[in-house]
């Protein structure tokens, strides 16, 4: 490595970016010819260009901490506040979602029948599987508290059982949320509810996916020892994101699925 007189990573020429974006055309591309011809394969081929990208890329970036020394602490300070960021606009994002529904609930025009939920919408009872998610992922933000404080004291093994805990808290969540939508008696082209309604909680099981993802990531690294007591931003970066997507359902628990349903 060369020598450098600053404390910055200034990255090296990679082509993942690129392929990453082919990839992503492609998967859109093929997204449409889906819905048109019912032909999937051009979305395979995206699928399988992202998916290499994503892991390509995370090797790269997991080189670069764990073994090449190259995220100081200025970097891992920049790499906090892009974080910081990146979660505030999603905060944002989904400000715009409950904007809808409180603009739409709150004031019910007369084409719904001038109520909350609409007519001939049978609106899920909260207090059955949105009730049992809301459990399951305040138990999975507990979980990876405990392995953050375990990998802050030096205990790997228990770490690493919380965070296995948490990734199948995870799936288990998104399985329930797939059940759920399938038993749906109404769908998204139902109006103002079926929109906000799939957009809110369709966007939010997305992140879960990715959050849950992330944490795969993270597992695996911790079972390869990339992580140490005072370096595991990647981690920390992880768990920051999973307690924003708990934050969210929380949200989404409150208004949508209990204030909406009485």
């Amino acid at each position: 490595m060369a020598h450098k007189n600053h404390p910055f990573h200034l990255v090296d020429v990679s082509p993942w970016p690129l392929t990453g974006a082919l990839g992503t055309m492609t998967f859109v591309l093929g997204l449409t010819k889906w819905f048109h011809q019912l032909n999937f394969s051009m979305m395979i081929l995206g699928k399988i260009i992202i998916i290499l990208t994503m892991y390509q890329w995370w090797r790269d970036i997991s080189r670069e901490g764990a073994h090449q020394g190259l995220h100081s602490q200025k970097v891992i300070t920049g790499l906090r506040w892009g974080m910081i960021l990146f979660i505030t606009s999603e905060v944002f994002f989904f400000l715009s979602f409950f904007w809808a529904f409180f603009h739409s609930s709150l004031s019910p025009n007369i084409e719904i029948g001038v109520m909350w939920p609409p007519i001939a919408i049978e609106a899920f009872n909260p207090f059955q599987i949105p009730l049992l998610n809301t459990i399951i992922l305040l138990s999975s933000g507990i979980s990876v508290t405990w392995a953050h404080h375990s990998l802050m004291e030096n205990n790997y093994s228990q770490s690493f059982q919380s965070l296995l805990i948490t990734v199948i808290l995870g799936i288990y969540f998104s399985i329930l949320q797939g059940y759920e939508y399938n038993e749906s008696s109404f769908s998204i082209s139902e109006g103002t509810y079926g929109s906000t309604f799939f957009m809110a909680t369709g966007f939010h099981g997305l992140h879960v996916l990715i959050g849950t993802i992330f944490l795969l990531i993270c597992l695996i690294r911790l079972s390869f020892n990339h992580f140490s007591k005072n370096h595991h931003f990647g981690f920390e970066a992880a768990a920051w994101y999973w307690h924003f997507v708990d934050v969210v359902w929380l949200f989404l628990y409150i208004s949508i699925y209990w204030w909406g349903y009485n």
